[in-house]
């Protein structure tokens, strides 16, 4: 039985004195505990009846969380599967049939996809080397697309993103998905309305640990069920290395597929981009800045060494540890990551804000709410727990119904691509900075490096030959 017509049958209050109704409760039971298996929340259909044409481009982990919100929405008819990654593809097609009665095609190359099935809705979840190419592909041919974070590799595809969105008039919704938590909603709305006063600094960071000399691990022959040049597409074609994202190999965790391409700069931007990017976005969301006037970075990898990249053998070559200041309008952020060192000897959560204003400190969390912190110390401090969905600590539920609505309304979603552009853009500036060993000028109205040519060449890269980079 489809998860809607489970879902029809308790709407519609059947009688269970019938033997078929009660086969039928049954089997709409189980259809509900897979959906509590998989972390799922059901919620009321639209009334208009209206399915969303919705297709999935990358079927990992994360794209999975993605897609099984749209599935319980109940607005969205699941018609399209795209990975270069056949097991994971057929991971996620199992899981598909597992929630409802859908029956999507399978592809390996998206643009056969958007051709074919003439999506309504496109939720991207590549690696991040990806995301340009699939979403302007995807809003050029007329999708709305929900796409994951940060928004592209370079600052200059960023851009093309905004403009092929904005010319298109199809509403893209960032996954900066922490806009549509509770508790970050109710911490924005204490610092705006000026309970921590004024604030003159923010302090971000996430700290991890098991950080060890890293061994190069060695080059592997290509899986006959992935097709690696295309996963590699536009960026660089480094050797292959990799695990089975069916049963993952803990030795295998800093290989480049399935996960660890995040730590491979040709195809991410490390640990700023990747977990940075959602606390930028806090920031500018609360403060209402859009970009920093300078930017300095520096750090490296001591505890990793030195990156190894022969035909043999490799390493990831992301810093191991990073600090980053950012120079605003009346403002100071700076920014501290390493996947290092993480211990006790600093309480709390691995990862948040610090605001400090004129009345208190205001600690925004993550998993655990947020606590302010009143300068007076007679006051007692004040607290809200966090409010996440289930799997892996999340809030695409609330995203995912705002990303809706947008599309029904004509309204800009809460994190709108533009919103995405200017958050990413702090972190690849801070990586700019890191590579060039130098702060650099930023003019965000034109963004561009102001006097320094040999940095503005970073706000792009060439592409492969076969591949043309996204025109702004």
């Amino acid at each position: 039985m489809s998860l809607r017509a489970e879902l029809r049958l308790r709407e519609d209050s059947v009688r269970f004195d019938h033997p078929m109704n009660r086969r039928s409760f049954i089997q709409s039971s189980a259809a509900a505990s897979a959906l509590a298996t998989f972390g799922v929340h059901v919620r009321a259909a639209d009334k208009s009846g209206r399915r969303f044409r919705t297709a999935l481009i990358g079927t990992g982990w994360w794209g999975g969380n993605i897609l099984g919100e749209a599935i319980a929405s109940r607005e969205c008819e699941i018609v399209g599967l795209c990975d270069v990654d056949e097991r994971q593809l057929e991971s996620m097609a199992g899981r598909v049939v597992k929630l409802t009665s859908d029956q999507p095609r399978h592809y390996r190359d998206y643009r056969e996809l958007l051709a074919r099935e003439k999506p309504d809705i496109v939720i991207v979840a590549t690696p991040d080397h990806w995301h340009a190419l699939t979403t302007i592909a995807a809003v050029k041919a007329g999708a709305h697309v929900f796409v994951e974070k940060p928004i592209g590799h370079t600052i200059a595809e960023g851009r093309a993103i905004v403009n092929a969105a904005r010319a298109a008039g199809r509403v893209v919704q960032v996954d900066t998905h922490r806009r549509s938590s509770p508790h970050l909603k109710t911490g924005r709305e204490f610092i705006r309305s000026g309970k921590a006063g004024e604030i003159g600094m923010i302090r971000t960071f996430v700290f991890q640990s098991g950080a060890a000399r890293e061994q190069p691990l060695p080059t592997q022959p290509v899986p006959r069920e992935l097709d690696w040049n295309m996963w590699c597409g536009p960026a660089p074609l480094r050797p292959y290395n990799g695990g089975d994202p069916r049963n993952p190999d803990p030795a295998l965790r800093g290989a480049i597929h399935p996960r660890g391409f995040r730590q491979y700069l040709d195809y991410a931007n490390g640990s700023t981009s990747d977990i940075g990017v959602h606390w930028f976005d806090q920031i500018l969301w609360i403060t209402g800045q859009k970009w920093p006037r300078r930017v300095f970075s520096t750090g490296g990898r001591p505890i990793k060494g030195a990156p190894v990249l022969t035909p043999n053998e490799q390493t990831s070559d992301a810093p191991d540890h990073q600090v980053a200041h950012f120079q605003f309008e009346n403002l100071t952020v700076a920014w501290e990551t390493r996947m290092f060192g993480g211990n006790n000897a600093e309480k709390g959560e691995p990862g948040g804000c610090y605001f400090y204003g004129t009345k208190g400190t205001f600690h925004l969390g993550y998993r655990r709410g947020w606590t302010f912190y009143p300068l007076n110390s007679n006051q007692p401090a004040v607290h809200e727990e966090g409010r996440l969905n289930e799997p892996d600590d999340q809030n695409i539920r609330e995203h995912w119904a705002d990303f809706l609505d947008a599309i029904k309304t004509g309204r800009r979603p809460v994190s709108d691509i533009e919103d995405g552009h200017l958050s990413t853009n702090c972190a690849l500036l801070a990586m700019i900075s890191y590579r060039l060993g130098r702060s650099i000028e930023w003019d965000g109205a034109k963004e561009r490096i102001v006097g320094d040519e040999a940095a503005n060449k970073l706000l792009r890269r060439g592409y492969r030959p076969g591949w043309e980079y996204p025109r702004a």
